[in-house]
């Protein structure tokens, strides 16, 4: 008989009742299989005693049964409300020590990140269909529990992994710490989980690689930490995500979302199921176990908003209360209130270019497109891509943890050493003009970088056998300059040229993103906008733009992956895009905006406003999205000035903004270019 008024489980039923009665408070989740599998609904009487049919559910049969008491539900935003009010307290005393905890992070600025697990099999494809994401197979080919378990995991057997050379060759690559997936999104654990046996054990390999690689990064000092995917997990029945075996919201069917869209938020009934039967049966118990178990520096999560905010700072108040010292990136619990939720921020995956982010952050490439191990996919990036990602991200005070997708045998691919292999050649010259820097305090050079450490100021020059360079926008007189390769410190000439800028000549021979070191006295002081070149074609990003009104509050941006580096949602004419900018002399440009639109069929008008005169023109229409558009104003730019980007005339969709290109030239161009005087004042 079911006691419909006290918790209880009843994992496999001989008759199911065709009526459900259920008292005020309770509620009673029905699975189609039993041991809580398959199919499910969850019938609810949190608000006053309810009666069910069976008949009348998604379910034609039941085979097991879950009755949860005292339930009472809160509607998702006030849930929210409530938790991270009652987080205010506990977060306050985790977060002074975050600094404490995160120097040797802030300052190690270069990690590896490592995607890795059974999917691995597949390589990216499995029966004709392929995954962009190839850790992401399970869920695109739609595979059973059953069939994974068959071709998935009983065949994962990496013989080859050597968890020392990994770490070696991470090492060697010049990364400072490791992050290893632990639990993916498929669900199963790639250690040894006494808490929720869905593990290695199972694997004809049976060993703990997350031991061995905790083991080889304490021997190498490499600080080491792991990814654990706590909201989305496609092999739990109570958890978020698979809807093609289970009747679970947050996968790809949209289940239970309507115009509110999120799940729980939509039906915040369902909450009190998967916070029972995953989060604090699978999800937290994990955590707690990995912490105790291998010691991490840093635990990396990922997909928060599978989860209301409410279960998010339960994993995360679990994490803090077990061990006070381990890092926590901010995916973990990302909200309203307290934004990136733990230590730092990170950026959108596989970002190109990096807009300003306030506090720490970090963003997290991959060498190709995938983050897990793809066969097919073979757009690896040169090592100069990952360079130049580092330099621009110290620049901006910020964190490169780089991922790599080891096969199924366990070793990573000779085309990823590679990459390794050369980034880690310029860092062991040029690693100090990285490591422990700060939040450079200057526009980009002309030349390219600033990082900024102690008393020394650090450019990075992009193009090799550059024989000269102009630092822009700083006041101090240098007391040294010199190649950060030369071991001697061989003085380099230079010549104060202004209140803001210095010449300085470089050796005949110079390798690409070389790095000079000027050394100063005291605090540093900059000044001006950003000098432009009165010679080469110079790229604006929209990205190192300042913005009336300023993000987030109307305009958006891009998560900064090639195609995706732009700020759209301009809605008034009132918005715009500004670089301050500054020559050494009158220069004619020729001005480019870089553009794309959603809809071929886009209309509407934009303006070009410097040195007192704007200049408008219609948009022109890209005939797919992220196809760039180019179009061309010739302008003229006197020392100080402000290049602004505005909507003229918004007519519906308006364009996406990646930025400006200027070439100089000589006063022959025009264009058929409509110009009007303009006294508006459009800020700084």
């Amino acid at each position: 008989m079911i006691n419909f008024t006290i918790d209880g489980e009843y994992p496999a039923l001989d008759s199911a009742p065709t009526e459900v009665r259920l008292p005020e408070g309770v509620q009673a989740v029905f699975y189609e299989n039993e041991d809580f599998q398959g199919n499910s609904v969850v019938l609810s009487a949190h608000d006053g005693e309810k009666t069910f049919r069976l008949a009348e559910t998604n379910l034609a049969h039941v085979r097991s049964l879950r009755v949860l008491t005292n339930i009472n539900i809160i509607p998702g935003r006030e849930r929210d409300s409530a938790a991270l009010e009652e987080a205010v307290s506990w977060r306050q005393k985790a977060m002074e020590k975050s600094s404490e905890r995160t120097k040797w992070w802030e300052e190690a600025k270069f990690g590896c990140f490592v995607h890795w697990g059974v999917y691995a099999i597949a390589g990216g494809e499995w029966n004709g269909m392929r995954a962009f994401y190839a850790e992401h197979m399970k869920r695109v080919a739609k595979i059973s529990q059953e069939d994974y378990k068959k071709h998935f995991i009983e065949a994962f057997n990496p013989v080859d992994f050597d968890a020392d050379q990994w770490i070696s060759t991470i090492k060697d690559a010049g990364m400072k710490y490791f992050v290893i997936t632990a639990k993916h999104h498929d669900g199963f654990a790639m250690y040894h989980s006494d808490v929720y046996p869905y593990d290695m054990r199972m694997t004809p390999y049976k060993d703990d690689p997350i031991m061995a690689l905790k083991k080889a990064c304490d021997k190498h000092g490499i600080k080491f930490g792991m990814y654990y995917s706590h909201a989305f997990d496609w092999e739990h029945p109570d958890g978020a995500g698979n809807d093609w075996e289970y009747t679970n919201g947050g996968g790809d069917l949209h289940l239970f979302e309507g115009e509110l869209g999120l799940w729980f938020n939509q039906h915040p009934e369902l909450v009190p199921r998967t916070a029972k039967y995953y989060v604090d049966q699978k999800s937290i118990p994990q955590v707690v176990e990995l912490i105790k178990k291998y010691q991490p520096a840093l635990l990396w999560f990922d997909t928060s908003h599978k989860l209301p905010v409410s279960e998010n700072l339960r994993i995360l108040k679990a994490i803090w209360d077990t061990d006070i010292n381990v890092v926590v990136n901010g995916r973990i619990a990302p909200n309203w209130r307290f934004g990136p939720g733990a230590d730092y921020a990170n950026t959108g995956d596989r970002a190109a270019e990096i807009f300003p982010t306030p506090g720490l952050w970090e963003t997290i490439p991959t060498t190709n497109e995938s983050y897990g191990y793809s066969k097919h996919d073979k757009s690896h990036k040169p090592p100069e891509h990952f360079i130049k990602l580092l330099i621009k991200a110290a620049a901006k005070g910020g964190n490169v943890l780089m991922n790599v997708g080891p096969n199924a045998r366990g070793t990573i691919e000779n085309i990823d050493l590679e990459i390794l292999a050369e980034v880690g050649k310029w860092l062991k010259i040029n690693g100090e003009a990285i490591y422990g820097t700060s939040r450079s305090p200057l526009f980009v050079q002309t030349f390219g970088e600033t990082t900024v450490k102690g008393n020394k100021l650090y450019l990075h020059v992009y193009n090799e056998d550059t024989h000269e360079i102009t630092l822009g926008g700083v006041l101090n007189q240098f007391d040294k300059v010199y190649m950060l390769a030369d071991s001697k410190k061989t003085p380099l000439s230079m010549k104060r040229v202004n209140q803001y800028d210095t010449v300085i000549n470089l050796p005949s021979k110079t390798a690409p993103y070389s790095v000079v070191v000027a050394e100063f006295t005291g605090e540093l002081f900059v000044g001006g906008g950003r000098l432009i070149s009165g010679t080469e074609k110079e790229s604006l990003h929209v990205f190192d733009a300042s913005y009336t009104p300023p993000i987030p509050a109307v305009l958006s941006r891009g998560d900064g992956k090639t195609g995706n580096d732009y700020v759209h949602c301009f809605t008034s004419t009132e918005q715009s895009i500004i670089w301050k900018v500054r020559t050494s002399r009158k220069t004619q440009y020729k001005l480019e905006v870089k553009y794309t639109t959603m809809t071929p069929d886009i209309i509407g008008e934009y303006s070009i406003y410097v040195g007192g005169h704007k200049q408008i023109k219609p948009i022109t229409a890209a005939n797919k999205f992220r196809d760039i558009i180019s179009d061309s104003f010739l302008v003229e730019i006197d020392g100080e000035d402000d290049i602004s980007f505005r909507p003229e005339k918004i007519n519906g969709e308006f364009l996406h903004l990646y930025g400006v290109e200027l070439t100089p030239v000589d006063k022959t161009l025009t264009q058929a270019i409509r110009l009007e005087e303009d006294t508006t004042d459009l800020g700084g």
